[in-house]
């Protein structure tokens, strides 16, 4: 091979299941480590580049750079998302691919689809939220959603709470529920499914965990509906009534100062003076490291609101590349196989 080669190795989301990549413990595990190599000052982390096409939809496109100092890797997630799709064209409204590469030689070792690791990230996060600020023994789980966000929620609740015994789904229609169950019932024989009918506070009442993963703009949570205890994972926008996030007895998020900037229901109610910074008991880190108080007694409602934090998509990308390098999965592909002007009859190819 010609020693000015660059080669890297192409992963579909197909390369990526069938070479083991698709596990939320490992998503998990690179969160928790990447959440401590932030802290400490591993990673670089510079603000991503958003290009809006439809203010009304939030049609967009980011592009989402960070740098794990510690394995030499340089990232970037180039997501889009497309709320109307699923209307106007039934197919999904988020798609991405990751690219990464050395920061040795500068050269890209991969290229992924970034989907599957976008939404194993965003599992992750509610997951190890979850698992330090809900009931240790929570049985019940409830759905406010049913599509990728929900299923993808399931797998990592699961994960880290096995004891789940009861999952219910309400969304805006009774296949959605419907096709939630059939996607993911094979992966948890165990569990008992219910599906809502689109009865919302079906879905939550009872219930130990509860997950609002939709599209929606709208306050589709009540307070009245929330038993004593419960830990409530707010995935999307406004997802809420504002009194569930002023009845909450603990408010945490991510990265606070990141939700702070979004559109979220907790971000309404901070903009509008009725939550003050002096109400986020703290950050996930802060919680993961002791820092700060997790769940202090079994009665405590606890809130998690997550903005998204792209060099943890990174940090999980790197751990489904060498997953998948270790079983030799995807394709490599050549960037080019020599220099320009190694090229033999250049002549017939060049325009001047």
């Amino acid at each position: 091979m010609n020693k000015h080669a660059i080669m890297y190795r192409n992963l579909s989301q197909e390369d990526l299941i069938k070479s083991g990549a698709f596990s939320l413990p490992m998503a998990i595990d690179a969160l928790k480590r990447s959440l401590i190599q932030y802290r400490d000052n591993e990673i670089l982390f510079p603000e991503k580049i958003v290009q809006v096409f439809n203010e009304e939809t939030n049609e967009r496109i980011n592009c989402l750079p960070a740098t794990l100092l510690p394995e030499k890797l340089c990232g970037v997630k180039w997501v889009s998302v497309f709320p109307p799709n699923p209307v106007k064209y039934g197919t999904q409204n988020l798609s991405a691919i990751i690219t990464l590469s050395s920061i040795e030689n500068g050269y890209p070792v991969c290229v992924m689809d970034g989907t599957l690791c976008s939404n194993m990230r965003v599992a992750a996060v509610g997951a190890l939220a979850a698992d330090l600020l809900a009931r240790q023994d929570a049985e019940s789980i409830g759905f406010i959603g049913a599509g990728e966000q929900a299923k993808m929620h399931l797998l990592g609740m699961k994960s880290v709470r096995p004891n789940l015994k009861v999952c219910r789904v309400a969304a805006k229609t009774v296949e959605d529920e419907r096709i939630f169950v059939k996607s993911v019932k094979p992966l948890f024989p165990d569990m008992e499914f219910v599906v809502c009918n689109t009865v919302l506070e079906d879905a939550i009442r009872d219930s130990d965990i509860i997950v609002t993963a939709t599209s929606a703009q709208a306050p589709l949570l009540k307070p009245e509906w929330i038993k004593k205890g419960a830990f409530y994972s707010h995935v999307g926008g406004y997802e809420c009534d504002y009194r569930v996030i002023q009845m909450a007895d603990k408010l945490v998020c991510d990265d606070w100062d990141v939700v702070k900037h979004r559109l979220s229901t907790i971000t309404r109610v901070y903009k509008e003076g009725l939550i003050t910074d002096s109400d986020i008991s703290g950050n996930l880190v802060e919680i993961f490291d002791g820092s700060r108080p997790g769940r202090e007694s079994d009665d405590e409602f606890i809130v998690f609101s997550a903005a998204g934090l792209s060099y943890v998509d990174i940090a999980i990308a790197h751990d489904m590349f060498r997953r998948s390098e270790e079983k030799d999965a995807g394709t490599m592909v050549a960037l080019q196989e020599k220099m320009v002007f190694e090229h033999e009859n250049l002549a017939e190819f060049v325009e001047i």
